[in-house]
C-alpha cells in the first residue's frame, strides 16, 4: 500500500524513471511556448525524439542509480515504455512531475502541459485502483510543484503551478492538511531544486531564490543549508539546457541520516556531514539536458 508523508522517512519502495523513447513535443503549443519564455537563447529549444545516445548514457545512469537503491533494500520499479513521438508526448524520465503522493491519497496531477498527461500510463502497474483525478478545469499543478513536510505541504506558485491548483489541493485533502502557497519564491518551475528537506528540522535552500524576506515560516527554527549558484558545480549538457545549474541542489533522501546526490556537489556534501548526513555521489550525466535531478526521476510510494 503507498503512504509517504514527507521526503526524508526510512525509504522502502520508490519508481525510478527511464529515458526510453523520450521524445520533445513538436506540436504541443504549452510545450512549444517555451521557444518564447525560455532565458537560454543560444540554442533553440528541442522537437522530435531525444538523440539515441544521450537516452543510452541516461538509461545507464539510471540503472547504476538503481542498483545503489536496491543494495540498500530498497523495492525499485520502473515505469513500463511508451511510444511518446506517436502521442507527441515527452517521457517518463521524471515521474515525480506526474504523481502526487500525499500520505495514502495518490493524485493525478493536471499537468501544465497536457502532452504530457499520458505519462501516467506507464506508473499504472505501481498504483492503486482509487486514484483521484482533479476536477476543476482551471487548476494546474505539476507534482513535483509541491514539498510535502509531513501535513503541510508547501506549493509554488510558478509557470506550472497556479492558485486555482493550490485550492483545489487544500479542498480535497481537507483540514488534515495544510497547502501553504509559496508565490514570492521565483517564477520558474518546479521547487526541488529551491527548496530540498532533508529531515525534519535541516533543510537545504538555494540562496539564490530563497532569502530570509521569502523564507516560509516553516523553516524559521529549523537549521538550514544556504546554497549560492557559486557553490555549486555546473552539469553540462547537451545542445540545450533543460534545466538550469540549480538542478544540483535536486537530491534524493533515503532515510534522515543519507541521502544520494550528484558527486560533484563536494559543498553540498560537505555541508550535510557537519550535521552528520552521509551522502552517496552518483551521476546523472543528462540531468540538465533531460531536466532532472535524482528527486526528479524518482518517485517514492512507501517511506516508514
Amino acid at each position: 500500500m503507498i503512504n509517504s508523508f514527507n521526503s526524508w522517512g526510512n525509504l522502502k519502495e520508490i519508481v525510478v524513471g527511464t529515458a526510453t523513447n523520450a521524445h520533445w513535443p513538436v506540436n504541443c503549443p504549452v510545450f512549444r511556448q517555451k521557444e518564447i519564455s525560455t532565458s537560454w537563447k543560444e540554442t533553440p529549444v528541442p522537437r522530435g525524439p531525444v538523440d539515441e545516445a544521450i537516452i543510452k548514457e541516461a538509461n545507464d545512469d539510471l540503472d547504476n542509480f538503481c542498483h545503489i537503491l536496491t543494495s540498500l533494500g530498497i523495492t525499485v520499479h520502473r515505469p513500463t515504455n511508451l511510444d511518446f513521438k506517436s502521442f507527441d508526448g515527452m517521457y517518463n524520465y521524471c515521474p515525480r512531475d506526474r504523481i502526487l503522493v500525499i500520505g495514502d491519497n495518490v493524485i493525478d496531477a493536471p499537468m501544465a502541459y497536457p502532452t504530457r498527461i499520458p505519462e501516467i500510463e506507464g506508473l499504472q502497474h505501481v498504483l492503486p485502483t482509487s486514484i483521484i483525478h482533479c476536477n476543476d478545469p482551471t487548476a494546474m499543478f505539476d507534482a513535483a510543484n509541491v514539498c510535502r513536510l509531513g501535513f503541510d505541504l508547501l506549493y509554488l506558485i510558478s509557470q506550472t503551478g497556479n492558485n486555482a491548483g493550490a485550492t483545489w489541493l487544500q479542498e480535497v485533502l481537507g483540514s488534515q492538511y495544510k497547502v501553504h502557497k509559496l508565490d514570492n519564491i521565483y517564477n520558474g518551475v518546479h521547487i526541488d531544486s529551491t527548496i530540498s528537506p532533508v529531515r525534519e528540522g535541516l533543510v537545504v535552500l538555494n540562496a539564490d531564490r530563497i532569502n530570509d524576506n521569502n523564507l516560509p515560516l516553516i523553516f524559521k527554527s529549523w537549521d538550514k543549508i544556504w546554497i549560492t549558484g557559486n557553490q555549486v558545480v555546473e552539469q553540462p549538457f547537451v545542445h540545450y539546457p533543460y534545466a538550469g545549474k540549480y538542478i544540483a541542489l535536486n537530491f534524493l533522501v533515503v532515510n534522515p541520516k543519507l541521502i544520494i546526490c550528484d558527486p560533484k556537489q563536494s559543498y553540498l556534501i560537505n555541508e550535510l556531514k557537519k550535521y552528520g548526513v552521509d551522502c552517496i555521489g552518483t551521476d546523472l550525466r543528462h540531468s540538465r539536458t533531460l531536466g532532472g535531478g535524482h528527486h526528479c526521476v524518482t518517485l517514492d510510494l512507501i517511506r516508514e
